[in-house]
């Protein structure tokens, strides 16, 4: 969790916040207009080198009016995690998107507190960025069933929009 807790997440309104910072975006969109549906979703994307960027994405959606995304590139260190094959990035999107996913979740519902009966929100979907074409397919029950194993549904490619394009777009 110290990856996410430690650096910060970009917003193009807001510039780079930390993570209480993102909660509290968040918070502040839905309190803006507490009578509409909100989704947060979370998803993830990298890089195709050995020593790859995961740009992890966290999305605020007002239900039929857009949203708000904010993005954290993670890298790691050569010395500490390599990653050989295309296989072991995709496990490693999931992973970080589950990770940062779960920790939110419980932060926001924490905050939210009082404010869940007068907010509309659900905090149910991790968007993966594999789908039916291409090298993913055979991995697609392996990544969705690590996602429901973390308490999410998961959303694959074409709508798995927050992984393949708003964190695609920062690879």
């Amino acid at each position: 969790m110290e990856k996410f807790l430690q650096g910060y997440f970009y917003n193009p309104s807001r510039g780079n916040l930390r993570l209480e910072g993102v909660m509290e975006e968040i918070l502040g969109y839905m309190s803006e207009e507490p009578e509409k549906f909100y989704d947060v979703i979370v998803g993830c994307d990298s890089s195709s080198d050995q020593e790859p960027y995961f740009p992890v994405a966290v999305v605020i959606l007002r239900r039929g009016e857009g949203g708000r995304f904010f993005l954290r590139k993670i890298k790691y260190s050569p010395l500490k995690k390599k990653f050989y094959n295309w296989r072991q990035r995709v496990l490693e999107e999931v992973l970080l998107s589950c990770e940062l996913a779960l920790f939110l979740r419980e932060k926001l519902e924490r905050k939210v507190g009082e404010q869940a009966k007068r907010l509309n929100y659900q905090f149910r979907y991790i968007h993966a960025d594999i789908g039916g074409q291409g090298q993913t397919k055979d991995m697609i029950k392996e990544v969705t069933g690590l996602i429901k194993g973390n308490g999410f549904e998961p959303k694959i490619k074409p709508e798995a929009f927050v992984a393949s394009v708003v964190a695609d777009r920062y690879t």
